[in-house]
């Protein structure tokens, strides 16, 4: 049995910060949300992960959308987010990870769930880092409009 599932499949030496259709499971959609090129010493560090995490999964499913919003979570290399979303177009996905990385760039306040009532690990969370980490990867996705892996064995 052939135990490597499609993100295996993709060179991470050609992907680069950007947003990419992982999986199409019946109705509901992978995105590999790339906020970093892989395997170049350039991983977020738990604070500004678990940050983004919070927010985005926050402002997502409070958004018109938000019923359509499965999960959001972090990858386990640091080098970005997975977003799955049900009923969606990958244009429609796209807009909705904009409009939320905005939110968390105009936020202001504490970000959600940081008590230790909420979260497990509520003193790790910092807002200014994750508005960095949402800057950096909104000015990536300006122009973005090709979801599919470079590099992608067929």
């Amino acid at each position: 049995m052939n135990y490597q599932i499609k993100s295996f499949q993709v060179d991470h030496d050609f992907i680069v910060p950007g947003m990419y259709l992982s999986r199409v499971d019946g109705d509901v959609l992978t995105f590999d949300l790339r906020t970093r090129k892989p395997n170049c010493g350039d991983y977020m560090d738990n604070i500004t992960m678990h940050s983004v995490e919070h927010m985005f999964a926050t402002y997502a499913r409070f958004s018109e959308a938000g019923s359509q919003v499965v999960y959001f979570g972090p990858m386990g290399c640091r080098t970005g987010f997975y977003l799955l979303v049900r009923d969606m177009t990958c244009n429609d996905a796209l807009e909705l990870v904009k409009a939320t990385l905005q939110k968390i760039i105009d936020h202001q306040g504490e970000v959600f769930g940081n008590t230790r009532k909420e979260c497990g690990n509520y003193k790790e969370l910092d807002l200014e880092k994750a508005k960095i980490e949402c800057r950096k990867y909104l000015k990536a996705l300006e122009n973005w409009n090709n979801f599919e892996y470079v590099g992608e064995e067929k």
